[in-house]
């Protein structure tokens, strides 16, 4: 009797099986390929606000067949681009990974760094229209680097238009690949490679970007769908009553760079060379897990340049829904199905509203120019003539530390004189000064933003928190990030592939989180610098 009870029990779990056993196996395999897509500025609430205009093959299938975090989030105020592509590779906050933002001040001579630029390293091959630069000065592994490290015989390679894009993303291991201005050659660094493989040579004698150059910018479907009203380059739109953008700055570059940089043909053309990366390279072939980091810096300029509200971005967003169409099918079809393959989408920050919701006009601006020279007359009134600023970034102002010494002035005096003078200025929230934020640990609210974004080395001497709506005045963009609010740093996550199940998260999660998981997928160690736990919601 009791051996028959067993066969029923056996066959039963056998029969269970059939229906669960095909995902659990898929979630005790090692993927094959990990595919990181990183679309630029682009907020959380975009896949429910045009989800009517997209397609069932790209972000909708994602959505369907993945895990959606509804609630994700960067956590830390100085929301740059350089800073988010960091903190998601590396599992870590700016305070740890040190990437605070493209440029700082040194501290000690006054000099100005660059966070790629290196005169040791040279294009490859040789351009004058990419610059000299490097990974040198990342100071975090990334997972790319972790998977090359800890599996023998894996691959990382990273494609963006950018090259701080591209080397942010991808850190030492691995190659990077990226634009340059002149042919819009693919290009990358002697840091990386001695010379690009033949292929590449090829795809760019061919000329193959300039296929996908958009001849005329036209809606790509029923403009009366349309959920934005604003519009200034678009062409050919009929039965839409539309607002003409006058202060956008149309003087943009009119190079192949530039129209690749701020048309949907940037997209198009970066997943076509993805394409090619993957059959090339015969990534995801093997047992061997590789990885593929895609940045779109194209939604990027876009939303800058146009505004978050614009016909322009929006169009956009669904012309990339379908080139990810095509791409998501070509890649599991190259890897031998979705089972084999973790994608994971996400973006690098939001981007701010391009007007004030409740005084129905611009967003207000903050003039640093302004604020500099108000700045330095008001040290000189104090403390005698010369000049206190290096220079304004990050949302920072830079301190000239050899002035201060041969002035005889403590630092931190003037930090805080400094800091309490801001406070007098429109637009400013708070500001804060480099010592206070060493000295004092934030538990909660805006300051422990900004502290998440607080790198002592490299951060400014006293940092500004902005107003709501308020950011740094500048003719080239009518949407940015850094301030820190929801809009800048709410984006979409959506982690999908390798058999694990379809769900919807409402928790907040933070972006540091996404590293360590996929390590853990993986089955390699997490990026060192990062110090929380796999999301719990997704089991390997």
């Amino acid at each position: 009797m009791k051996v028959m009870r067993l066969r029923i029990f056996t066959a039963l779990v056998a029969f269970a099986m059939l229906f669960v056993g095909y995902d659990a196996a898929a979630q005790n395999r090692r993927p094959k390929l990990v595919v990181n897509i990183v679309v630029g500025s682009m907020r959380a609430g975009d896949l429910e606000r045009y989800a009517d205009g997209f397609g069932d093959g790209g972000f909708k299938r994602l959505m369907r067949e993945g895990v959606n975090f509804t609630d994700a989030e960067y956590d830390y105020a100085l929301t740059s681009t350089e800073a988010g592509l960091a903190t998601f590779a590396t599992g870590a906050q700016p305070s740890v990974h040190g990437v605070i933002g493209r440029s700082w001040w040194n501290h000690t001579d006054g000099s100005r760094h660059d966070i790629i630029a290196d005169k040791k390293s040279h294009p490859v091959p040789f351009s004058t229209g990419s610059m000299s630069c490097s990974p040198n000065r990342l100071q975090a592994p990334t997972l790319g680097d972790m998977v090359v490290d800890g599996i023998e015989g894996s691959k990382q390679i990273t494609i963006a238009i950018e090259p701080y894009s591209a080397i942010v993303l991808n850190g030492r291991r691995g190659v990077a690949y990226w634009v340059e201005r002149n042919k819009t050659y693919w290009t990358t660094s002697s840091a990386y490679l001695s010379e690009v493989p033949a292929w590449v040579s090829r795809y760019n004698s061919d000329n193959t970007n300039e296929y996908y150059r958009l001849k005329r910018w036209e809606p790509k479907g029923n403009i009366s769908k349309y959920n934005n009203c604003e519009v200034a380059v678009v062409e050919g739109i009929k039965g839409k009553t539309t607002k003409l953008l006058s202060d956008v700055n149309l003087n943009l570059d009119n190079s192949a760079y530039g129209h690749m940089c701020y048309t949907p043909a940037g997209n198009t053309m970066v997943f076509e060379f993805a394409s090619q990366v993957v059959a090339q390279e015969k990534l995801g072939s093997d047992a061997t897990t590789d990885v593929l980091n895609i940045c779109l810096d194209t939604p990027r300029y876009i939303a800058e340049t146009y505004g978050p509200e614009s016909i322009e971005y929006e169009d956009m967003l669904y012309r990339l829904d379908a080139t990810l169409a095509e791409f998501l099918t070509y890649v599991y079809a190259q890897a031998g199905g979705k089972d084999n393959v973790i994608v994971v989408l996400t973006s690098d920050h939001g981007t701010a509203p391009s007007y004030n919701p409740q005084r129905g006009a611009s967003r207000e601006r903050f003039n640093k120019r302004q604020m500099e020279v108000i700045v330095n007359a008001f040290l000189g009134a104090h403390h005698g003539s010369g000049n206190y600023l290096l220079g304004f970034a990050n949302n920072a102002i830079y301190l000239d530390h050899e002035l201060l010494l041969q002035k005889k002035l403590s630092l931190e005096t003037i930090q805080e004189e400094v800091a309490t003078f801001l406070l007098q200025l429109r637009g400013v929230s708070t500001a804060i000064s480099a010592t206070a934020m060493r000295n004092t640990s934030f538990g909660e609210g805006r300051m422990r933003l900004v502290q998440q974004s607080f790198f002592a080395t490299r951060s400014g001497d006293v940092i500004i928190d902005f107003m709501p709506g308020w950011m740094v005045e500048s003719n080239d963009y009518r949407s940015t990030s850094l301030s820190g609010y929801r809009y800048d740093r709410s984006v979409p996550l959506i982690i999908s592939g390798c058999g694990i199940a379809p769900k919807r998260i409402e928790r907040t999660v933070s972006i540091v989180e996404v590293a360590p998981t996929i390590a853990n997928i993986i089955g390699v160690e997490s990026p060192w610098a990062s110090s929380v736990r796999p999301i719990k919601e997704i089991n390997n």
